[in-house]
């Protein structure tokens, strides 16, 4: 993957290697050392802001890449254990399916639960993860075997566990105490729990009524640093043949507070609207930010069909303030001719749950940037 030329450098969403990979040294640095040193981490983040890709580099380090077995499952969509289970189950799988060792073979001999799903294809010979999560009988049982057969690796595992805080919303009500009890029997398995929701986060592992209370190293993620962003944009573009106005980067750095996500993904579309020996130039921004905006705007617009009238109502109004500090303040509600302050918070709660708004600091704001814009200039 490292020799791997893409043709347009600005990745969104996936990690490919170092070489597409910006800064984060010391975040590598740090959380590869806790690892090594026997510790769990809670790495504590905004959604967007880069977590999955800072593990998946770290996973790429030859420190952990040689030493360790390592799974990445993100859990954001799930609401059960038997669907947590299922998860983590296919991913050690599929993981360890092409490495043909000794201990990958047992797979279905310890987590013997899930042996319904071995089956060989028919082509190839090869055995398959064949089971549906309706064939999770007994989520406990095969949470169980999923754990001794992690401690009976050649070698120590990592299980990096994304959006960790969605086993608090599971239908079952023990599922943190559960896990907990596994983890702690641990002896050769380490974990790095992932999680965008900080005040639930936090909750799990500073409040010692829970029961993962101080049992992982916090961590969170800032921003990477503007001149170590315009470093690399500058790279990008001109290992390829282009140029680019630091004075453009920084403003695109700027729209978006540094969030990854949404600073890769402008760059990406100005990477495209640049050609070969051209220099982009401050004038393609609005542009470009136009042609992501239209490229998502089919799916603002159903996500707006499904919210009821007034969580509509306080979501344009706050993309329109941009940032809200007073949200159930008279001013905010009478500016925007909003219902009365009980109503604003009956219409903010399910915003936040469903990550349409974020609050961080005091501050609300739609939580997708280019989201944001659109209703500010449709509504």
């Amino acid at each position: 993957m490292e020799n791997l030329i893409l043709l347009n450098p600005f990745v969104v969403g996936r990690y490919v290697s170092d070489k597409y990979f910006c800064d984060r040294k010391q975040e590598t640095e740090y959380l590869i050392k806790q690892i090594e040193n026997g510790r769990n981490v809670a790495l504590i983040s905004p959604r967007r802001m880069g977590k999955t890709g800072l593990v998946q580099h770290c996973f790429q380090q030859e420190r952990l890449r040689d030493n360790y077995y390592t799974f990445f499952v993100d859990i954001y969509a799930t609401t059960s254990l038997a669907e947590f289970v299922y998860l983590l189950g296919k991913t050690i799988y599929e993981e360890l399916k092409p490495r043909k060792t000794v201990w990958a073979e047992k797979f279905f001999q310890v987590i013997s639960s899930l042996r319904i799903g071995f089956k060989l294809d028919t082509m190839t010979g090869e055995p398959g993860f064949d089971i549906g999560l309706g064939d999770i009988q007994t989520p406990q049982t095969t949470l169980e075997e999923i754990f001794r057969y992690l401690e009976e690796a050649d070698k120590p595992c990592i299980v990096a566990i994304d959006e960790f805080q969605q086993i608090g919303s599971y239908e079952e009500k023990n599922v943190e105490a559960l896990l907990r009890t596994h983890i702690q029997q641990c002896r050769q398995t380490f974990f790095i729990y992932a999680g965008s929701k900080r005040h639930l986060m936090s909750n799990m592992f500073l409040s010692s009524s829970k029961p993962f209370y101080q049992s992982a190293i916090s961590m969170g993620l800032d921003p990477i640093p503007m001149e170590a962003y315009v470093d690399f944009a500058t790279r990008m573009f001109e290992e390829r043949g282009k140029c680019v106005e630091q004075i453009l980067i920084k403003k695109v750095y700027q729209m978006f507070d540094g969030c990854t996500w949404f600073v890769q993904l402008m760059m990406n579309e100005l990477f495209a609207l640049t050609g070969n020996a051209e220099t982009c130039e401050v004038e393609k921004l609005e542009e470009a930010q136009q042609n992501v905006i239209q490229m998502q705007e089919g799916s603002y617009k159903e996500l707006l069909i499904r919210l009821a009238p007034k969580q509509k109502q306080l979501l344009q109004a706050i993309a329109k303030e941009r940032i809200v500090k007073g949200i159930t303040s008279s001013a905010f509600i009478k500016k925007y001719n909003l219902p009365s302050a009980s109503s604003v918070q009956a219409a903010l709660k399910p915003l936040l749950k469903n990550d349409l708004v974020t609050h961080n600091n005091g501050v609300y704001r739609v939580n997708d940037y280019f989201f944001s814009e659109w209703l500010a200039k449709t509504y």
